[in-house]
């Protein structure tokens, strides 16, 4: 039995003992359960990382004047925090308003985790940030908070503008200005952490690979082997014949290629919208941009995520809850949590408000979302991430050709899912 099983069944166990005792009791108990639910909906409890407890707090105080409700913040890390949920949902000392990426939603409602969630006209949701919060069953566990996506961070020091086109970055490739010293004929002009799956999928998706069918909820229809994403692969691999031997260290990568951005040696990169501070710190004369099309002209298709507002499953203040999520979603709260954090709404009319400060990097990040695919948030995508991996570096670093890498993959994806969910 698996233990994901044991824990639905843990809750389940106790659920229908609760709803035997309340039976037995009659309905005086009943009754007064029903009222002490009422005057408990007057306290909730909400849980955030640090960097959002400004906003937090400030929300929390104009909550309370307007509807009366004391909203007490806790703070901690947002994926242990997640982690932990099975386990305080069943103690019952999970918060009642959480934080969540898009990819851990789907996966923790199915699980039982989650209470399904109402979106408010106010949300200002679109069909993309809706389709992040909705499980494969169609049920909503989440209301879209933020949207992230990666971007091209370019120095305005090496290269007067962004380049547009991934034809422009292989002619960078060639000034020797970018020569990587030590190792003959290798360049740092434009780098990318390709054997990284969530980095390189824009370049799968913008040539017709994805990793589930019917937009991420089929998990049995698997397209990362497919001719689009085997184009692709080689075409990351002849990025990697010019890139130095450290790029193919799937540990060391990411930090050879923000040393060589920050200290002036690389013209061009695509990075988060987390990586701009550091930037900053290490003051590099950066701007931010789209990232480049392709050689096939089409967009670089990122993951689409970010995060959403969510109900465990056990709280007892569900109403509550949920009008608090709707007051967290509106738009002026919105924006409120775009000038404390910086970060993007997800609600269109304070998306709008954001990208109307004319901050490069907000632009940038919405700009790119337009053209970003959903990250699948069905529990299936935990079965993709370590093949896709391997897929990859063992394609560029030319242990295996493309095609044969890509059908390994999708072999092993389909056999942990098969392990793992029985399908």
């Amino acid at each position: 039995m698996s233990t994901k099983f044991m824990k639905s069944a843990a809750v389940l166990g106790t659920a229908t003992l609760a709803s035997l005792l309340l039976v037995a009791c009659g309905s005086k108990t009943a009754d007064k359960a029903a009222d002490s639910g009422s005057s408990e909906g007057k306290e909730l409890t909400l849980y955030v990382e640090d960097q959002y407890k400004a906003f937090a707090e400030s929300a929390a105080q104009a909550y309370e004047k307007e509807a009366g409700v004391k909203v007490t913040i806790k703070t901690g890390d947002q994926m242990g925090g997640l982690d932990n949920l099975s386990l305080d949902n069943q103690s019952g000392k999970a918060a009642d308003v959480m934080m969540a990426p898009y990819d851990r939603v789907g996966s923790l409602g199915k699980d039982g985790q989650l209470s399904e969630v109402k979106l408010s006209d106010g949300a200002k949701t679109d069909d993309k940030t809706k389709s992040l919060v909705t499980a494969a069953d169609g049920k909503v566990y989440g209301a879209p908070a933020v949207i992230e996506s990666l971007v091209l961070y370019y120095n305005k020091d090496l290269i007067k503008e962004a380049p547009k086109t991934f034809a422009e970055l292989e002619e960078l490739a060639k000034d020797s200005k970018y020569a990587f010293a030590g190792e003959d004929g290798k360049t740092t002009a434009f780098l990318a952490d390709w054997t990284n799956f969530y980095y390189a999928y824009g370049l799968l998706a913008g040539n017709g690979g994805y990793v589930f069918g019917q937009n991420g909820k089929d998990p049995k229809d698997i397209g990362l082997a497919n001719e689009g994403a085997i184009t692709a692969i080689n075409y990351a691999k002849t990025w990697y014949e010019k890139w130095p031997k450290g790029m193919q260290d799937t540990e060391g990568a990411p930090n050879l290629i923000q040393t060589q951005f920050q200290e002036g040696k690389t013209a061009a990169i695509i990075d988060g919208p987390w990586k701009a501070q550091a930037f900053k710190d290490a003051k590099v004369n950066y701007s931010v941009a789209t990232i480049p099309t392709l050689p096939n002209g089409k967009n670089y298709e990122t993951f689409g995520g970010g995060k959403a507002w969510i109900i465990p499953s056990s709280t007892k203040n569900l109403e509550a809850a949920q009008k608090f999520v709707d007051f967290l979603v509106s738009t002026e709260e919105q924006k409120a949590f775009y000038d404390k954090t910086n970060e993007i709404p997800a609600n269109t009319e304070a998306r709008s408000y954001a990208e109307g400060k004319n901050d490069e990097l907000t632009t940038a990040v919405i700009k790119q979302f337009q053209n970003a695919q959903p990250m699948p948030n069905i529990p299936q995508m935990s079965a993709v991430w370590d093949p896709a991996k391997t897929m990859l570096f063992e394609a560029v670093s030319g242990k295996k050709d493309a095609k044969t890498a890509a059908n390994d993959a999708v072999t092993l994806i389909k056999e942990t899912i098969k392990q793992k969910f029985g399908e």
